[in-house]
């Protein structure tokens, strides 16, 4: 059977929140199984800057009942229906996030194994207890990581290797058509993304003043922290403009016109928007995904909160312009070849046929 064969049942996926940017997948899963996907997700914390989805158009939606406890490295989640979702929807293979802060799960999991099916595991890799992790991943069938350094974390905490899939995070599909670019003068520094503390945007502004080269900072989003930017670019700056959110036709007009990708801090889904633009990147290292998408072809991974390695990696990138359209080229062939949607359902096709062969 082919990875790429549609998954012969119904199909059960639990998340503790549905986050917009997830929609397209997980209609992209339910159209290739052929008896449809449940997702059961709920809401997060109040504090918390998810944009969520109301609903499915292919999968559909079974709203969970988040009970959120304690906080900080304590913080639980339990999910109060997850056995009658579960129960209700009778799939045959069932997908879980691979987190023990989510303690309600083990109640779908065991249930499953009761009737003979199995359960995958999906998640990031492991957390700094690695004995405890290793009992807890033991429970499942298979497990899909995020990213390649989130395999090897499955493999180090003892988990069978060739139970291990790699599906890359991705959130687009297929890259748009490669069109020729040229570098504007002066260069475009794009950053799109919700404006808060943790994107670290105080140090990309600061990287932009050390620069030799005159270039222009777009900055795309809105959130808390943006009447405090516009304080810093206006000292540190001038040349940044705030141009709010955007979606659209008018953010990929955004991402054709500019010329270099930059995400100082945490998060990073717009990398992949930018890097389906042809645009080279510039990536702070987070979870570990970041290695999976950037490399010396097609941008740099700096240090998370390292302002001389960012202001070094912006130098570098502006010096040769011609080398930064060929990153670019790479940028859209790793998005066409190895990171979307269409390969990560694949790799999700290939670890349920593994559990459930025909």
């Amino acid at each position: 059977m082919s990875r790429t064969d549609p998954f012969e049942g119904r199909l059960a996926l639990q998340q503790r929140v549905l986050p917009g940017y997830r929609v397209a997948f997980f209609d992209l899963l339910a159209s290739r199984s052929t008896e449809g996907l449940s997702l059961y997700a709920g809401k997060p914390r109040d504090r918390e800057a998810i944009q969520t989805a109301e609903g499915l158009n292919e999968a559909q939606l079974w709203p969970a009942r988040n009970l959120h406890l304690l906080g900080g490295p304590l913080y639980l989640c339990w999910q109060r229906d997850i056995l009658e979702w579960i129960q209700s929807w009778d799939p045959q293979v069932l997908i879980l996030e691979a987190n023990p802060r989510y303690p309600s799960s083990r109640r779908a999991l065991n249930w499953m194994h009761a009737q003979g099916r199995p359960v995958i595991g999906w998640g990031l890799g492991v957390g700094k207890a690695v004995a405890g992790w290793t009992l807890y991943l033991r429970h499942f069938d298979a497990l899909i990581a995020y990213s390649t350094q989130g395999a090897d974390a499955y493999r180090r905490a003892g988990y069978p290797a060739e139970r291990i899939f790699t599906a890359p995070n991705a959130v687009t599909g297929p890259p748009p058509e490669l069109r020729p670019r040229k570098l504007s003068d002066p260069p475009r520094v794009l950053f799109v993304g919700r404006l808060q503390e943790r994107k670290r945007l105080d140090l990309l502004l600061q990287a932009c003043r050390a620069q030799e080269r005159e270039l222009e900072l777009w900055i795309v989003g809105e959130g808390p922290a943006r009447s405090e930017l516009e304080r810093i670019a206006a000292r540190e700056h001038p040349h940044t403009k705030f141009m709010g959110a955007q979606h659209g036709v008018e953010l990929e007009t955004t991402f054709r016109q500019a010329d270099l990708f930059v995400l100082p801090g945490t998060g990073g889904l717009a990398v992949q928007q930018a890097m389906a633009y042809a645009l080279p990147v510039i990536v702070a290292e987070a979870d570990g995904s970041q290695r999976d998408l950037v490399g010396s072809d097609n941008g740099w991974l700096v240090p998370p909160g390292d302002l001389e390695a960012l202001t070094g990696a912006l130098r570098r990138a502006l010096e040769n312009p011609n080398r930064l359209l060929q990153m670019g080229t790479a940028s859209h062939q790793i998005v066409a070849e190895r990171v979307n949607i269409e390969i990560m359902a694949d790799v999700f096709l290939e670890a349920l046929h593994k559990v459930r062969p025909a």
